[in-house]
């Protein structure tokens, strides 16, 4: 069986650059944690939560890199000086990725009852008609 390219659909012309991030995006390296919901909140707009019990909001980095939306979080040990008879919370680090389209803006963050909520917003593209003259050759 043959890969299904855009270039298979040669009326679709200058989206070479969305078959690269969804390549991207596959490879992105997510992992099951943390948990996250994605929710679309308007027309146009929408919110990740992702589940970060257990971290600061100074544990938490948020970035847009390359037209990716980029969450990590590493926490501090503190353990140091304290006995535990048993371990079952784990201070690990994560890193979650959500590729963005063109036009999608990163709006606030809040983070409420161990969710982190980040909002996002997607300009409404304007409808624009353009008439081409033909001149003669």
């Amino acid at each position: 069986m043959s890969k299904l390219t855009l270039n298979s659909y040669p009326h679709m012309l200058g989206f070479e650059q969305l078959e690269r991030l969804l390549e991207r995006s596959a490879k992105s390296g997510n992992e099951g944690y943390p948990p996250y919901n994605i929710e679309q909140t308007s027309d146009h707009s929408y919110r990740i939560t992702l589940a970060v019990a257990g971290f600061a909001e100074e544990d938490l980095v948020i970035t847009v890199e390359d037209r990716q939306l980029v969450i990590r979080g590493r926490q501090r040990d503190d353990s140091e000086g304290r006995i535990f008879l048993h371990r079952g919370i784990a201070a690990r680090q994560f890193q979650r990725m959500f590729v963005l389209a063109d036009g999608v803006e990163v709006g606030e963050a809040v983070m409420e009852n161990g969710l982190l909520h980040v909002d996002l917003t997607r300009a409404v593209p304007q409808s624009v008609v353009q008439t081409i003259n033909i001149r003669k050759g």
